[in-house]
């Protein structure tokens, strides 16, 4: 079998010097029938080698669970990369930030009590546990066994966060003894401190930037004395948050740092080869004083588009390595023109008539949050208890410690107040008695810095003119499967060119000409919301941009009739509609 190593100046596979080219590409955020097309262009670019991080909240939502179905399937996605001749680098964590929910940490993992990222015995317990599972997939294809995988990554970016050597070391001893073989990396800024503390001497260290290559390459080195260096992170883009413009580097610039970082010897992974989709909850936040939620498109500006598509940047980054590499030939496959058409919602219904297909409610005797619930991403409502009898809180200011993240405030049912975390806003005013009731939708876990793990849902004490309100409902809305609430949409009034009013599901179908075709959901005319296809959850869509449309991956839409269905928190216009391409938004701050 084959051995690949690290040597005093190179990688070394089966003894031979060998630069790694690689492209990042997270399985979690494709349809996995598209993965094949993506390692395709990874292979064409001129690419040896193909990296991915591992979500382990995504993969384990609840704890002693370990899921492979579908987009999830590490396995499978591996092996599609083996198929095409090309190597593999696993970043399993367990922390990835990733502008990821939580960074990949899981919710429980909090809920447990775990001191994380450090030397604590109740994380460390979960952590073993995790990493096994992930060995269970990764060891049987590592390189040395006939399989792809060179190199495994031990956490990530820990000098930012951290020091605890025996931490670190804890994770090393855990990934040899579930079996993993390959080389061990760490992943830090080219600065001193951030390299020394987030690696051990037995690690080989690589750098993460986007510019300044040769001054960041000597600083690598400058930690790094001995083996090949490594950008293990080429910010080839960015990533948006909604609110924020849509961000871009230019093709050129980004072509000569590559240049200059190869001309240096240097081993690459571009970060990102593509980014996919944040698609369903999954999107992470970052909190650097404000609270900013990162929008549903990955795009990243990558090399090749959120839709998979080659860019400008594409050919750039081509003809900078064939400058080192005898490039393969490209087979040149124009995609499928995406259908432009629009059809009406046809249908509507109140939030408030389909709870009952919602998941069950709890009555608390304090204000609790949606994790103490066991719930980890998208929506709770919140229903106060003031006289038992009838429910009813009267009028006053409702004033709350802190709103995570959005809380849309109704009495009898009637919008009153809309709080926005990022905004600061955490009162209202209820102008008469009644049943106090408050929708909370989490926009997203921060993913970086000191705030991972923080709970989400209100935050208490919660007050009405500085009484406290004793008693809550609280019902976190299960959405995993709208089949029941798509039926029950369907099924009500016409809506008859009505604008949608939220919070309210809406609904429509359509038959589209090419099924096979990747097509582009306009919500350019709705406020806020999520949307799904045939059941299939695309993401959050929000007035604020920067992006304007939805991707829809075609393994995702059918030969017939295909159903459309909408949660609108404020207002939607009457109209489903395809565009003929991405509209990510404006790229001006």
């Amino acid at each position: 079998m084959s051995r690949f190593e690290i040597g005093a100046e190179d990688f070394l596979h089966d003894g031979r010097p060998v630069r790694i080219l690689s492209g990042a590409l997270h399985y979690f955020r494709f349809h996995p029938d598209q993965w094949r097309a993506r390692i395709t262009a990874a292979r064409e670019l001129g690419l040896n080698t193909v990296e991915t991080y591992v979500p382990w909240n995504a993969h384990s939502p609840r704890r002693g669970e370990f899921r492979t179905d579908g987009a999830l399937d590490l396995g499978r996605f591996l092996d599609e990369v083996a198929a095409q001749g090309m190597w593999a680098i696993v970043r399993p964590g367990p922390y990835i930030c990733a502008e990821w929910a939580g960074g990949g940490l899981p919710g429980w993992l909090f809920t447990a009590g775990a001191g994380v990222r450090r030397h604590e015995p109740v994380y460390l317990a979960a952590v073993r546990e995790y990493l096994e599972d992930v060995a269970r997939v990764v060891v049987p294809r590592q390189v040395d066994r006939g399989g792809p995988v060179v190199l495994v990554q031990v956490e990530n970016e820990y000098g930012a966060y951290g020091d605890d050597k025996a931490y670190l070391s804890e994770l090393v001893d855990t990934l040899r003894l579930t079996g993993i073989t390959t080389p061990l990396t760490t992943i830090d800024q080219p600065l001193p401190g951030m390299l020394e503390n987030g690696s051990l001497p037995d690690l080989h260290k690589t750098a993460s930037f986007g510019s300044r290559s040769v001054e960041r390459l000597a600083a690598l080195r400058a930690q790094q004395p001995t083996g090949p260096l490594m950008c293990a992170e080429f910010w080839d883009g960015w990533f948006d948050s909604w609110g924020r413009h849509h961000h871009t580097t230019d093709a050129a610039d980004s072509a000569r740092e590559l240049d200059a970082l190869l001309a240096a010897g240097a081993s690459v992974n571009l970060y990102m080869l593509c980014g996919g989709t944040n698609f369903g909850f999954t999107n992470g936040a970052n909190d650097k004083g404000v609270y900013v939620p990162i929008a549903t498109s990955y795009d990243y500006d990558a090399p090749l588009d959120e839709a998979g598509r080659p860019t400008a940047k594409y050919w750039a980054f081509r003809e900078v390595i064939a400058r080192y590499v005898d490039l393969p030939p490209v087979v040149r496959r124009e995609p499928a023109p995406a259908p432009v058409l629009e059809v009406p919602l046809t249908a509507s219904v109140p939030l408030w008539d389909v709870l009952d297909l919602l998941g069950p409610s709890s009555v608390h005797d304090h204000l609790p949050t949606v994790d103490e619930l066991g719930s980890f991403e998208g929506f709770a409502l919140y229903r106060a208890l003031g006289d038992l009898v009838t429910g009813d809180v009267p009028a006053g200011v409702l004033e709350l410690d802190e709103v995570r993240d959005r809380a849309q405030v109704f009495v009898d049912r009637a919008p009153v107040a809309v709080l926005s975390r990022d905004h600061g806003e955490h009162r209202a005013v209820l102008p008469r008695a009644g049943t106090l009731e408050v929708l909370v939708e989490d926009l997203g876990r921060v993913d970086y810095g000191p705030r991972i793990g923080e709970p989400k849902g209100l935050i208490g004490p919660a007050t009405l003119d500085g009484v406290a309100v004793p008693r809550w409902q609280v019902q976190p809305l299960v959405l995993d499967d709208v089949a029941a609430v798509t039926a029950r949409t369907l099924g009500a009034a016409p809506l008859a060119g009505r604008t949608v009013a939220g919070p309210a599901f809406a609904a429509a179908t359509f038959t589209t000409p090419d099924p096979d075709a990747d097509h582009f959901l306009d919500t350019s005319g709705w406020g806020k919301g999520v949307a799904w296809i045939n059941g299939f959850c695309l993401g959050r869509f929000w007035s604020r941009g920067p992006q304007r449309t939805l991707y829809v991956p075609a393994p995702v839409l059918r030969a017939g009739t295909n159903e459309v269905l909408l949660l609108v928190l404020d207002t939607a216009a009457p109209r489903v509609g395809f565009v003929p391409d991405l509209d990510l938004g404006h790229d001006e701050e």
